[in-house]
């Protein structure tokens, strides 16, 4: 174990009424190390991102729920992983609409309410970004919300999850959405695409010109990628 104290690693998120907490992947050795500041921030459940490096049992007998709902490293969140979590973020802090309406931003940990802690490998990359976007979901900003988790979390998000984050609409995901939706989507867009490449056969067999695409031309990453790229060197890896 790290001679640098546990809650100089753990990074303690707030944002209205609703508490997380960001860290790197425990080992069996080490969880119980854990646990204690599992039990000081009052965390209820724990979000599994990458794969699984320690046993569950310790924090089921603590009553600690863990969701082991991973996806690739350095990737962005699929969107059933993005419905479990936000399913699981209502469940513990209430709707995410009445947050949103909420005036009274605090900071600070609600000792009135569970926290929340969500960990990957180094606790940069997979974790910050559900955070991220739960806090969207609430009422910020996508660049707030970077900005938010990288005053707590140093060197938090790559230049993927960042793009991700810029492009995330508030609301854009179901949270109710069931296999047989997932599934009647995913056909949906394959047939949309069909008919598109048709269109786009028959518009090229007419003479038809080029194709001109019309968009913004957005800044986002531009902000961050000098910091990115300061911020990986200094902490060695963005996961």
């Amino acid at each position: 174990m790290s001679s640098i104290p546990l809650s100089k690693i753990l990074s303690f998120i707030s944002y209205k009424n609703m508490n997380f907490l960001i860290l790197d992947c425990p080992t069996d050795n080490t969880l119980p190390q854990y646990l204690r500041e599992f039990k000081r921030n009052r965390v209820s459940d724990i979000v599994r991102v990458c794969e699984p490096t320690y046993s569950t049992i310790l924090l089921s007998d603590n009553n600690i729920n863990v969701h082991d709902w991973q996806f690739r490293d350095g990737a962005v969140p699929p969107a059933n992983v993005v419905n479990n979590w936000l399913n699981l973020v209502e469940k513990k802090f209430g709707s995410l609409q009445q947050i949103r309406k909420e005036q009274n931003v605090n900071e600070e940990m609600n000792t009135e309410n569970p926290t929340i802690a969500v960990h990957c490998v180094a606790g940069l990359g997979r974790a910050p970004v559900l955070v991220a976007i739960a806090l969207i979901e609430a009422g910020m900003k996508p660049l707030q919300a970077v900005e938010h988790i990288r005053r707590y979390r140093r060197g938090a998000f790559n230049t993927n999850q960042l793009d991700f984050l810029d492009k995330y609409k508030r609301g854009q995901y179901n949270k109710k959405t069931s296999k047989f939706s997932l599934i009647k989507s995913k056909r949906d867009k394959e047939r949309r695409s069909n008919e598109s490449l048709k269109k786009s056969a028959t518009n090229k067999s007419k003479g038809s010109g080029e194709i001109h695409h019309s968009g913004k031309i957005f800044s986002f990453n531009k902000l961050f990628k000098s910091k990115t790229t300061k911020s990986s060197q200094e902490v060695g890896v963005v996961n």
